[in-house]
């Protein structure tokens, strides 16, 4: 199912990496007329949307989660669910305090310049529901905002056609970790009111999380009115392993990615054809009692593949390349390969640190970026919540020392009236 391609064939490899969403491009003027629409009538016409996407009936009355609803929501989950999700909150929380910066500004005799560190006002989250929801994730996105100080953070997600959350464990994960308003509204419906308000759902200043391909879509369009973490790509993973790796371990850890979506990417790059070979049996035998057979089948298919590379250094350059979400170093000296790591959203280390272990408990984000945007992008991080904002003072004998090469610089460009001011400043 998994096919073994040759890392010296480069065509092959570009055609592994040029995965497109091609259904993204053709959704974008019904995702345009839903997010024009709730800009128009607000909660009216997401109400519509929801009605009609999602078979839930609900009022500007009843589309926020009531306390009875969490509570709810805590009995259904079971003590032992509640309980692996606050210790993950609390590896969460602990990471993303080393994060924490603060504003600082340095005094000097004449001058002082500096700079202020401020939470925005106000978060949305998007928490998807429905055919999968993903409890650790509204932890990733809600802890790293309240560590950074947000006044306010408020979550959307999908109703059942019961009217009430879809993916209920969703809920006790956003009280866990402090969500103060959550909203049973789901697609790009949702985006539109976060981002343009909806009362009473409020505007948010950013909106984070994942979802489905309408929801990335009505991202893109509300960027500018509202700031967002990223346009989120179909999850990806690149293992490189030598012969000290286990086949069955990988293949497993293959396989715990590629059921995230039919899009997902999972690879291997290998200097050992043996190790090839034994993984992809491995694959082909552990699909087979995989709950997620459907989605499997598209994703091993699709843009999934086993690299066989001259040599470790080999792997490490199309690591570079690809840029992957996230990296498995499953080789005899992994700390040696990771100083030549340039680009990866995450990188783990060792035969004893699946891929699952950073998406539910570790500490570390695992909102990262995909589509080869690790070149530029980092995971979500304490910093996506806050905003910065310079500080400069001059006194007049520091501006006078400057005037000169102020008045320079201005006239330099044609601005006249900025040198002014530094002129008249001068009497």
């Amino acid at each position: 199912m998994i096919r073994i391609i040759d890392g010296g064939d480069l065509c092959a490899i570009e055609r592994l990496l040029s995965r497109k969403n091609e259904r993204g491009e053709s959704i974008r003027q019904t995702v345009a007329d839903i997010v024009e629409d709730v800009r128009l009538r607000g909660i009216e016409a997401a109400l519509e949307y929801t009605e009609r996407f999602d078979g839930a009936r609900l009022t500007p009355e009843t589309v926020e989660v009531s306390r009875a609803e969490i509570d709810d929501a805590y009995t259904a989950a079971g003590q032992g669910f509640i309980d692996a999700l606050r210790r993950a909150a609390n590896n969460i929380r602990a990471y993303h305090e080393k994060q924490k910066r603060r504003t600082w500004i340095d005094f000097q005799p004449d001058r002082a310049m500096g700079q202020l560190i401020l939470p925005i006002e106000r978060a949305g989250i998007y928490a998807p529901g429905g055919r999968a929801g993903y409890p650790s994730t509204v932890l990733m996105n809600a802890i790293p905002a309240k560590i950074a100080g947000v006044s306010e953070i408020v979550m959307v997600t999908p109703p059942g056609r019961d009217g009430r959350a879809s993916y209920s464990a969703s809920l006790v994960a956003a009280d866990i970790a402090g969500v103060d308003r959550i909203f049973k509204l789901g697609g790009a419906q949702a985006v539109a009111a976060l981002a343009y308000g909806a009362d009473p759902v409020p505007a948010a200043d950013k909106i984070v999380g994942p979802g489905n391909v309408f929801v990335q879509s009505a991202k893109r369009m509300v960027f500018g009115q509202t700031g967002l973490d990223s346009i989120a790509g179909p999850s990806e993973i690149l293992v490189i392993a030598d012969d000290t790796a286990r086949p069955d371990w990988i293949a497993a850890d293959l396989l715990a990615q590629a059921e995230h979506d039919p899009d997902a990417a999972a690879m291997l790059a290998t200097p050992s054809r043996s190790l090839a070979e034994a993984v992809r049996a491995s694959v082909n035998a552990q699909y087979r009692g995989r709950a997620r057979q459907s989605v499997l089948d598209r994703s091993l298919r699709g843009g999934s593949a086993i690299i066989v590379v001259s040599d470790i250094d080999e792997a490490i350059a199309l690591a570079n390349h690809i840029a992957p979400e996230h990296l498995e170093l499953c080789a005899s000296d992994p700390f040696d390969l990771l100083g030549k790591v340039r680009n990866a959203g995450a990188v783990f280390i060792g035969h004893y640190t699946p891929e699952s272990a950073g998406d539910y408990y570790a500490g570390p984000n695992h909102v990262l970026p995909t589509n080869g945007t690790a070149r530029f992008f980092s995971p979500l991080s304490v910093d996506d919540f806050t905003k910065k904002t310079s500080v400069l003072r001059f006194s007049r004998e520091a501006l006078m020392a400057a005037a000169d090469d102020i008045e320079t610089l201005a006239l330099a460009e044609g601005l006249d009236a900025h040198a002014y001011a530094v002129t008249v400043r001068r009497g």
